[in-house]
């Protein structure tokens, strides 16, 4: 039988020095990640771009340190990009370094005219091919589906700064390479540790200034603060930018809650190091492994999320239609789609459309329904939606390897079901001549029988 029981495994962040993507790359890569994993999604996402990963000090402290070049560029800032504000407008916009602990010495004013001449020679990217070039990449489903969240999270945030819809934000091709890397470098990674929830301590946002593209700000930048707004957040003696956009971009999405160092038995701990080596100030991330148990009313509390909810009665539209507008859907960022037949008035069959997105998808998810549909309406609401934590695990069958994704109860840990991937097991059966339902069948007993042992 499936052990039902366990620990929960928590992954816990001390951003005591800030985040950004580099320094949680090299924290995974530090506390058992292995590094091929991460060269392996590099080269899986097909572009130009491969990871430099050494031992540095910070401090005292040996840190492990990710570098992407990315377009033969080590070099460029890290994850910097270029904002078009206003729809079908190309002029380049030069927001404020995201690189973590950004130097503003005078070779910057070099790095901007080299980076100015880039802006001219790439083309930029904006989320909707971001989305395919992850979505193509031979990565697990989930790792996909968290990248592409942490994608929209920072385009949500830089949305909301600049006035614009997420659609309208480009990224440099450059910097956009970098991003890409480094985030979903981070998804992969982070379903590698296998944990049930993940931790985060308030975060050093630094301090001083920084230059965006109207202005000086103070830090935290407004994009970084945004991504932070319900994050506990701090300034310390440091007055650089500690908190990169990426940094709180994943931190957004991979945390479950805040707060000090929780009760578990800690396991593996890693260092990830950020560019500047401050005194007596290690400029490092620091992540904890282990295994904690449930207390009081936390073996009850699974993560919510709050979500729209977009519906549509269709009754005079061709099925092939509807079919490719869930699709369109899907691609375009919804979380769920599906369609249930109705009767509708006059005694006509039709179909009740209904989409679920995340609340700052929900103005384009709508006007693709109007644009795509036949429909004169679109019903909107909001409603919290409960979510179980999921992991992949493979199995080995005669036939070849298939993945199971598993789902486990935050704050006990517990597998509350399991299922073999179904484009694994159908891939299998086409190239095998094996019937679905066995190979499906073969897949849970042989995950079952290695469990119990």
């Amino acid at each position: 039988m499936m052990d039902f029981g366990g620990p929960v495994r928590i992954a816990y962040l001390e951003c005591f020095s800030g985040i950004s993507g580099d320094m949680f790359l090299g924290a995974l890569v530090d506390a058992g990640v292995p590094p091929d994993l991460l060269t392996r999604t590099v080269a899986a996402l097909g572009v130009d771009a491969r990871l430099e990963i050494s031992r540095v000090t910070r401090s005292g402290i040996s840190a492990a340190k990710v570098d992407v070049i990315a377009a033969g560029e080590k070099e460029l800032p890290r994850e910097e990009f270029w904002v078009a504000k206003q729809a079908g407008h190309h002029h380049d916009h030069h927001e404020h370094s995201h690189t973590h602990d950004q130097d503003h010495h005078a070779g910057h004013e070099h790095r901007h005219d080299h980076e100015h001449k880039h802006a001219h020679e790439h083309a930029h990217r904006g989320l909707k091919e971001i989305r395919e070039i992850i979505n193509r990449s031979e990565i697990g489903s989930d790792a996909k589906a968290r990248a592409i969240r942490i994608f929209e999270a920072l385009g949500a945030a830089e949305a909301k700064v600049h006035n614009s819809g997420i659609e309208e934000i480009h990224f440099h091709e450059v910097g956009a390479i970098d991003a890409i890397v480094d985030i979903v470098c981070a998804a992969v990674g982070a379903d590698a540790l296998h944990v049930d929830e993940w931790v985060c301590s308030p975060l050093n946002v630094g301090g001083g200034t920084v230059e965006c593209a109207h202005g000086t700000f103070p830090i935290p930048a407004p994009a970084t603060l945004e991504l932070l707004r319900n994050a506990p957040v701090y300034c310390g003696e440091i007055q650089k930018e500690l908190v990169t956009p990426t940094g709180a971009a994943i931190v957004s999405v991979l945390t479950q809650r805040y707060g000090s160092f929780p009760r578990m038995r800690t396991e593996k701990t890693g260092y990830g190091a950020g560019s500047r080596d401050f005194k007596r100030h290690p400029n490092v991330l620091r992540l904890s492994v282990g295994e904690g148990e449930a207390v009081g009313d936390e073996a009850k509390r699974i993560p919510s999320e709050e979500i729209s909810i977009l519906e549509a009665n269709i009754d005079d539209m061709t099925p092939q239609i509807f079919g490719y507008v869930m699709e369109q859907a899907i691609e375009a960022g919804a979380l769920d789609v599906f369609g249930t037949p109705v009767q509708m008035k006059k005694n006509r069959p039709g179909l009740l459309l209904t989409v679920l997105c995340r609340p700052e998808d929900a103005a384009r998810l709508r006007q693709l329904i109007f644009a795509e549909t036949t429909t004169l309406g679109v019903r909107t609401r909001q409603e919290t939606r409960a979510t179980l934590a999921r992991r992949h695990v493979s199995v080995q069958t005669k036939w070849g390897e298939i993945r199971m994704k598993l789902a486990t109860l935050n704050g006990s840990g517990k597998v509350t079901n399991c299922a073999p991937e179904y484009e694994d097991c159908r891939r299998i059966a086409e190239v095998r001549k094996v019937p679905l339902k066995l190979v499906m069948q073969e897949a849970i007993r042989i995950y079952l029988e290695k469990e119990n042992d």
